[in-house]
This record gives structure tokens, C-alpha cells and sequence, in this order.
């Protein structure tokens, strides 16, 4: 009987290191933008700008990071002790949304959307990094204002700051 115990808690004990850490995190809902919220990569306002915004949650405390555009967050994002960190990212679909007034009733999955890169439509530190939730959506909005097409995993460090000559 007493073997019979240490071989069930020698069992859980090998089953409890073989699981994924990352299944026990809890899915996250996006949050809505208040007009007291501040960017945590610039620390701007993030109420006062127009185009796409974003946030992101971390895995280790369930913190929340809000950005005033999708620049920043992706810049943050890119960082490498951020990639590793991070259960969800959220932007605005800004096919259902004003350029000048997105609404946080749309925001989807970043890693799910499309982007826009080089626009001639401008976020709250100048150049946008415009998200779509359908490939067709980002297309169109390139045709009329310009830019190259990316999906989340080509978005890359060197495309969003490029080396200026």
C-alpha cells in the first residue's frame, strides 16, 4: 500500500513537468482604451490620436500594456524579452472603425491580422502600421493610400525603422 502512494505521487509529479505552462493561462478579453490611459512605449496620451491602436498582456503577472498606435506596440513587442512574455495582443480592425476615432468594440487578434506599412495615412507618431482583420480589407485600404501588405509574422524591426542612408 505504502509503494502503491509513492509510485501515484512519483506519477503526478512527472505529469505536473510535462505540461504546457502556457495552457494555464487564463484567455484574455481586449479592454477598452480610457482617455487616461498613457502608451507604454512613449508615454503619450493615447485618447488624443487617430488611427490603430493597441495592447498587449503578459503572461507572467497578467499585466496589461496599452499603446497609442500599432508602431508602438509592435516595437515593443519585437523586443525579445517581450515575444516570449506575451499570451495576447489585441489591435483595432480598422475596416469597421473612423481612421480618426477607432472603436475598441473591434479589436481582434494581432496575430490574426493584416497590416498596412508605409501608408500615406499617418498614427499618432507619424507613420501608421494600419490592421485589418481581412487580407481583402488591407489590400483595398493599400490600393487607395499606399504601403506594403504584411501579415503579423513579417512584421520584423528592420521594416518598421528602417536604416535611413
Amino acid at each position: 500500500m505504502f509503494l502503491k502512494k509513492i509510485l501515484l505521487i512519483i506519477l503526478s509529479l512527472f505529469l505536473i513537468s510535462c505540461s504546457d505552462p502556457s495552457a494555464s493561462h487564463k484567455a484574455v478579453a481586449p479592454v477598452a482604451f480610457e482617455k487616461s490611459d498613457e502608451c507604454h512605449l512613449c508615454g503619450m496620451a493615447i485618447e488624443k490620436f487617430a488611427g490603430p491602436k493597441g495592447e498587449a498582456f503578459e503572461n507572467r503577472d497578467g499585466t496589461m500594456k496599452k499603446f497609442c498606435s500599432t508602431m508602438d506596440l509592435m516595437s515593443w513587442y519585437l523586443q525579445p524579452e517581450n515575444q516570449a512574455n506575451v499570451s495576447a495582443i489585441y489591435v483595432h480592425d480598422m475596416s469597421k472603425v473612423p481612421w480618426d476615432q477607432p472603436d475598441d468594440k473591434h479589436l481582434i487578434h494581432a496575430q490574426e491580422a493584416f497590416f498596412v506599412l508605409g501608408s500615406s495615412q499617418k498614427g499618432s507618431m507619424g507613420p501608421a502600421l494600419a490592421s485589418f482583420g481581412e487580407k481583402q480589407q488591407a489590400q483595398d485600404f493599400a490600393k487607395q493610400y499606399g504601403g506594403q501588405l504584411l501579415h503579423f509574422n513579417e512584421i520584423t524591426m528592420d521594416r518598421l525603422h528602417p536604416i535611413q542612408d
